[in-house]
C-alpha cells in the first residue's frame, strides 16, 4: 500500500511541475502534433554553407501558441517550444524535394535552465521520437545560439 500511494506521490509530483511521465527535470520530451504549430519558415542549406555538416537540408521551423508569442513579442515564457524538422534536400528534375527526415530540433523554454541561458535543447533522430541525440545537456546547442543572445537566443524570426 505504502508503494503504491508514494508511487502515486511521486507520478502527482511530476504532473504538477510539468514533467509527462516518463521523463526527468530538464528532459525534453518529443512534440507530438508539431506540423499543426505556426509554420514559421522554411530554408535550405545547400553544399558550401558553413553549417553545412551536419545542418545540411531543407529546415522547416514549428512554433507552439507560447513560441508563437515570444516570437511576436520578443519574450519567451516557460513551455514555449520551436521546433527545427530537418530534411534531406533530394534534387533531380530541376526541382528540391524533402527526403528521409534527418533530425528533429527541439528548443523548450525553461528559466531554470541557466546554464543553456534559460532554454533546454534536445534533437531526435530520423523519425524516431525516443532516440535522443544531446549528449552534453544542450551545451553545443548553446554555444551556437549565444550568436543570437539579443534575441533570446532564437535564431528564428517571424516572416
Amino acid at each position: 500500500m505504502f508503494r503504491i500511494l508514494w508511487s502515486g506521490t511521486l507520478l502527482s509530483g511530476a504532473v504538477l511541475l510539468g514533467i509527462p511521465p516518463g521523463l526527468q527535470a530538464g528532459e525534453v520530451a518529443y512534440p507530438d502534433g508539431y506540423r499543426a504549430w505556426h509554420h514559421v519558415k522554411s530554408m535550405l542549406i545547400e553544399p558550401g554553407h558553413p553549417l553545412e555538416d551536419p545542418f545540411a537540408g531543407i529546415h522547416h521551423i514549428y512554433a507552439n501558441p507560447a513560441a508563437l508569442q515570444g516570437l511576436q513579442g520578443g519574450e519567451y515564457a516557460d513551455g514555449a517550444v520551436l521546433v527545427f524538422d530537418l530534411l534531406e534536400a533530394q534534387a533531380g528534375d530541376h526541382a528540391v524535394t524533402e527526403g528521409p527526415r534527418k533530425l528533429l530540433g527541439v528548443m523548450q523554454r525553461d528559466a531554470a535552465a541557466a546554464d543553456t541561458g534559460g532554454w533546454v535543447f534536445e534533437a531526435f533522430t530520423g523519425d524516431s521520437h525516443s532516440e535522443r541525440l544531446v549528449k552534453d545537456g544542450g551545451a553545443s546547442c548553446y554555444a551556437c545560439h549565444t550568436d543570437v543572445r539579443d534575441s533570446a537566443f532564437v535564431f528564428t524570426k517571424l516572416r
